[in-house]
């Protein structure tokens, strides 16, 4: 019995061994592979005259807009889930949308659902129809 459970223990070992090795490996050879450039896809967010996600206003009216708009996009099940997660920026009543969407039919209705509820003088449509490929 003892010699099984030494050669039950050396194998475990080893198995444990061979395991931590091949992580570190993988470990090592993530670490060099080039991260992603995904710099000419934002190029608008970084355009300083253009509203970016981060300058939402926590004011409650402009909070309530965004939620409202965002409720009535995610509650049409009819959009993609790209529909479904555009940027919604509100700064002092006006809204701006931005991202992709599936379709000019789906741009359209985001719009006018935004428009809805902030008045359609107050929505700028920056929405962009990226179609699967």
């Amino acid at each position: 019995m003892k010699h099984f459970s030494k050669m039950a223990f050396t194998l475990v070992l080893g198995f444990m061994m061979t395991l931590v090795s091949s992580m570190l490996s993988a470990q090592d050879s993530s670490n060099s592979a080039p991260a992603p450039d995904n710099t000419k896809v934002n190029d608008r967010d970084r355009d300083k005259t253009q509203p970016t996600a981060d300058q939402q206003k926590e004011n409650r009216p402009d909070r309530e807009i965004t939620r409202d708009i965002r409720r009535s996009i995610v509650q049409d099940k009819s959009l993609s889930s790209y529909a479904h997660n555009v940027k919604i920026i509100s700064q002092n009543g006006r809204v701006t949308l931005k991202g992709p969407v599936r379709s000019e039919e789906e741009k359209s209705a985001i719009e006018a659902k935004a428009a809805e509820i902030a008045g359609k003088d107050k929505v700028t449509s920056q929405l962009e129809v990226k179609p699967k490929q």
